[in-house]
């Protein structure tokens, strides 16, 4: 998603694109704002070969920067920072920073050194009180052998889904370990209430944009990945994400994401994501350009930046909605009240009606769209 919203903001102002992926048919590769499309080692085959090909391409005279999409890419960016610096002007966060936004453990405690609210957070080994509402969450972002030791250099694994724990159940430790491959997880008490994502822009700490999204809907009733969000403004949750990222020394693109907690109002951090996030087309849409701005703020031209956005503009993702539908209808989340189907379904027609604005579809490059409807039908079939 983030790929196609980032090719449609560049390649119009006459950036010229290289789409990298391992996969022919993912959906950037259809996109006609994709300049020039190059396949590369799967990063989670080998990802010091994804690496050397990222460096081969960077090489290039006529490659300035790269940009950030995946937790993949803000690690091999930054941890290998050297090999690309003398070629393209960085735009990404250091190893110091993407190891704390990489570690949810690590980045608990961090966030509470400077007084910002956490939910308790817990190694699942040292968890002896189970008479809460618990989820129980990877620890990391991705797995590489930086943050586990039974990987070696070349090994990547992707992030393993969350589980909720239903209220005085001990779950089985060694079960859960093993569904996380091997590595011990975070265990975090539940907070409830609205989900807020701060976008940012930071160069050299400094903060060069920023913006704010509030979640209406995830993927799941329990929530998950945004399906329906829309722009909003709040100066509390803004100076937190701001003051989070700017003791970071921050640089790149990064969102914070929090929990207004439904029976307080009060904040809690939930986690940073150090790339461009999936949902930059809402931003895009409200005129914050955080694509472009990168390019500009990588070639030395923030002055060209256009300060601001559209409050209330809202998008949806279309498959997600239809995965949200699914869930109210097969899933039993423990802990979460789940609507009526009828409900559900009355909110996800009348949000479309009153907001027909989604981030594949557009009239004037209908090929991504097309092919993720096609990829999510081979996957299921």
């Amino acid at each position: 998603m983030s790929v196609v919203a980032s090719l449609r903001s560049l390649s119009p102002r006459g950036v010229h694109t290289v789409v990298v992926s391992e996969d022919s048919t993912v959906p950037a590769f259809a996109s006609q704002y994709a300049d020039e499309t190059v396949n590369v080692p799967s990063p989670h085959e080998d990802i010091v070969a994804y690496k050397d090909a990222l460096v081969s391409l960077a090489m290039r005279p006529d490659v300035k920067t790269i940009l950030p999409i995946r937790e993949e890419d803000a690690y091999v960016l930054s941890r290998y920072v050297d090999e690309f610096e003398d070629h393209v002007s960085v735009g990404w966060p250091s190893f110091d920073g993407v190891r704390v936004a990489q570690d949810g453990y690590r980045l608990a405690q961090v966030a509470e050194d400077i007084g910002i609210n956490v939910p308790k957070t817990e190694l699942l080994t040292d968890v002896s009180d189970w008479d809460r509402e618990l989820i129980v969450k990877p620890r990391f972002g991705i797995l590489t052998h930086d943050y586990v030791d039974f990987l070696d250099e070349t090994e990547c694994e992707g992030r393993q889904d969350p589980e909720y724990i239903p209220r005085a159940v001990e779950p089985d430790v060694d079960r859960l370990i093993e569904d996380m491959l091997g590595h011990v997880p975070v265990v975090q008490e539940c907070h409830w209430g609205e989900e807020y994502s701060v976008r940012a822009l930071y160069d050299d700490g400094e903060p060069v944009k920023t913006s704010l999204r509030r979640q209406i809907r995830g993927k799941t009733y329990a929530g998950g990945m945004s399906v329906f969000r829309e722009m909003t403004h709040d100066p509390e949750v803004e100076a937190l994400g701001e003051s989070l990222l700017t003791h970071l020394e921050w640089n790149g693109p990064a969102t914070v994401q929090f929990i207004k907690e439904r029976e307080t109002g009060d904040f809690y951090l939930i986690e940073i994501n150090p790339r461009i996030w999936a949902s930059v087309n809402l931003d895009i849409r409200a005129g914050a350009n955080y694509p472009y701005d990168y390019w500009l703020t990588t070639q030395g031209r923030k002055n060209e930046i256009i300060p601001g956005y559209q409050e209330g503009v809202a998008t949806h993702l279309l498959l997600g909605e239809l995965q949200y539908l699914r869930s109210v209808i097969f899933d039993d989340i423990p802990n979460v009240e789940k609507p009526s189907i009828r409900e559900a379904f009355v909110d996800v027609a009348s949000s479309i009606y009153r907001h027909p604005h989604f981030d594949y579809i557009s009239l004037d490059d209908p090929k991504p769209f097309a092919r993720g409807v096609l990829n999510s039908l081979s996957n299921r079939f």
